[in-house]
């Protein structure tokens, strides 16, 4: 996991393709990217997409678009206190945790849930639909949803990233516990929790997008090649890129009917895999920020398509390498717990 970073995020010049602009932004001189050897545009570095903004517009801002820059000072304002709050010591325990109760999660250490809203202080990372929010469901599209270990739950198999329908086995565990997904990497990448970052390398034939979480690389060839054959299913999908202008551009299909169409939150999904193809666009906006666009087109989950933006902040570390062992140890020791309590209860 990366360390905490409270430090507010730096002002960019304005993000562009129809996103709205602070105020004296339009005036600013077109940005003229690095570029490599074959003139493309250089994306290639660490990226940052933690934000807090998010993902869709709060009910309480339903006809607000922007933030002031007061009420945007306030969010990261509050977002500090909250961190210097949860690092308060509590109070000592002295009493043993009670056998089988909840130990708690990460403490605030490890999140990294962002200091800064983005950059033209949007009230959601989705741009469309206008009103910043998911569209509807279609009418029996597969939905899961999970806050408690809800072993009623009908549809397999566990497609949302986090908690799960029970412990007879791993497929019970969301995608993430199994370190099979992380949890912000998608595709498509939504910020989250920690581990915020990735990587990008080119070559004129290929790039490759790496993930921190989990590690997942993405290894997206440019020369115009078909999508494999539409039996084979991947986990991350099947992603082919071409460039738009100095806009790389990534379609993927071919996701798999395991995964969601798209996970409003950890816990939840909407739809199966198996019918979404995702657009991606890459763009370098400034020196310090990669624009970063997706749009998902699900027309059996979704009553439309819908798109959201995020401006990635260059990062001043290498990535290093994540291992997950919530597979490893954590989900074994989960399971073999279960079956601890099961020989307990027949006993008695």
């Amino acid at each position: 996991m990366t360390s905490r970073r409270l430090l507010a995020l730096p002002a960019a010049a304005a993000v562009a393709l129809g996103l709205a602009a602070p105020a004296g932004a339009q005036d600013a001189e077109p940005f003229e990217p690095p570029r490599l050897a074959d003139g493309r545009p250089d994306l290639q570095g660490v990226w940052d997409f933690r934000t807090l903004t998010p993902l869709q517009r709060p009910e309480d801002r339903a006809e607000q678009a922007l933030l002031s820059p007061e009420e945007a000072a306030e969010i990261e304002a509050q977002a500090v206190q909250r961190a210097i709050e949860a690092d308060r010591p509590s109070e000592v325990r002295t009493e043993p945790l009670p056998r089988g109760g909840n130990v708690g999660g990460y403490n605030n250490f490890w999140f990294d849930r962002g200091a800064g809203v983005v950059d033209d202080r949007r009230t959601s990372l989705i741009t469309d639909p206008p009103d910043g929010r998911l569209p509807e469901p279609r009418p029996g599209a597969r939905r899961q949803q999970t806050t408690t270990d809800d072993t009623s739950l009908p549809d397999r198999p566990v497609r949302f990233r986090v908690g799960g329908i029970g412990t007879h086995g791993p497929e019970d565990r969301g995608l993430a516990e199994r370190c099979l997904l992380g949890f912000n990497t998608g595709p498509p990448i939504v910020p989250g929790g920690y581990n915020q970052n990735l990587q990008l390398f080119q070559t004129p034939d290929h790039v490759v997008i790496l993930n921190e979480m989990v590690h997942d690389a993405r290894i997206v060839p440019l020369d115009g090649r078909a999508h494999l054959p539409g039996g084979v299913r991947q986990w991350m999908g099947d992603s082919r890129g071409y460039w738009d202008g100095d806009t790389l551009v990534v379609e993927t299909t071919n996701f798999t009917d395991r995964t969601a169409s798209f996970g409003p939150s950890v816990r939840s999904a909407v739809g199966t895999g198996a019918t979404m193809t995702l657009t991606e666009r890459f763009r370098r906006v400034a020196d310090d920020t990669l624009l970063y666009e997706f749009t998902v087109d699900d027309a059996t989950s979704f009553t439309r398509p819908f798109t959201a933006a995020i401006p990635m902040k260059r990062g001043a570390a290498p990535l290093f390498e994540y291992a997950c062992h919530e597979g490893n140890y954590g989900l074994f020791n989960l399971l073999s717990g279960a079956r601890a309590k099961e020989r307990e209860t027949d006993g008695q």
